[in-house]
């Protein structure tokens, strides 16, 4: 059974820290390029980072980079998020997701379903003043 399972979100204060993990099973997750995706209210659906299967490469659009880090540790099918310096405008449902075909850097295109192989059930992340 293939499962990405989110963890660690809930509230938080703007300025502050939250660090998410997904847990992958059931198919080959060394192989895999990753991402990270958001539900945002206003917005729709939003890419957060993408790292490739040995993690050497990653992508973030400009309105995370500097504040979140994509991490991955293969050897725990484990998929990581650590965001810092959260907005307001962070709040969303956060998503870790598979990606489908090459790896190319994020682009202005909104993320689609097409995009991805697998996905998790998403966990709320929201920011406070």
């Amino acid at each position: 059974e293939v499962q990405l399972v989110e963890s660690v979100g809930g509230p938080v204060h703007a300025g502050g820290s939250l660090r998410l993990s997904c847990a992958a099973s059931g198919f080959e997750f060394s192989s895999a390029d990753m991402s990270w995706v958001r539900m945002v209210q206003e917005t729709g659906l939003e890419w957060v980072s993408k790292i490739n299967s040995v993690g050497e490469i990653t992508y973030y659009p400009e309105y995370v980079k500097g504040r979140f880090i994509v991490s991955r540790d293969n050897a725990k099918n484990m998929l990581y998020l650590q965001m810092n310096s959260l907005k307001d405008e962070d709040t969303a449902v956060y998503y870790c997701a598979s990606l489908k075909g090459p790896m190319l850097p994020i682009q202005r295109a909104r993320p689609a379903r097409a995009d991805f192989l697998y996905w998790g059930q998403g966990i709320q992340v929201t920011v406070s003043s």
